[in-house]
């Protein structure tokens, strides 16, 4: 039987919910990924042009330095990544994430938490990624999950 893995960032608990929620319907085990240094709520305030992340994303092909505390992934077949949307693209270290990650042989499932984003950019960014670091892996068509029933719905539709 495939074993999957559930990796998340959620700044607001808002992600982390929606993972806990894949988790237990998939039957997965769940953790937590993190940036080296966490995000303030200063850091957070995308009304200020200067703000961390205002700054972060608005850098192109930036990498944000990732917490050494990466779960390894080699026992694993399936790994999802979820992750809140900023900017109309995943938290800049998330990219970092995938290039620690070692993917090659993996199905690869993304999801995320957004007020008003479609996952539209964020897949092109995952997938530039998985690209870049040249890995032989499946990737899944992501998807915002902002209800049961969309999360039902994306569920339904892996490829595990």
């Amino acid at each position: 039987m495939a074993k999957t893995l559930v990796l998340y960032y959620s700044a607001t608990n808002t992600t982390k919910k929606v993972a806990e929620q894949i988790a237990q319907r998939l039957n997965a085990d769940i953790a937590e990924i993190h940036p080296a240094q966490p995000y303030t709520s200063a850091d957070l305030n995308w009304h200020d042009s200067q703000s961390r992340t205002s700054i972060e994303q608005h850098t192109h092909d930036t990498r944000v330095a990732i917490k050494d505390d990466l779960s390894d992934i080699s026992g694993y077949d399936n790994i999802v990544i979820g992750h809140p949307i900023w900017w109309a693209i995943p938290p800049r270290f998330i990219t970092t994430v995938i290039d620690h990650l070692g993917l090659n042989g993996k199905k690869l499932a993304l999801f995320a938490t957004s007020g008003g984003t479609s996952y539209d950019r964020s897949q092109s960014n995952i997938e530039r990624a998985v690209k870049e670091n040249g890995y032989d892996v499946e990737v899944g068509q992501g998807a915002v999950l902002n209800s049961p029933a969309a999360i039902d719905a994306w569920i339904k539709n892996l490829n595990f």
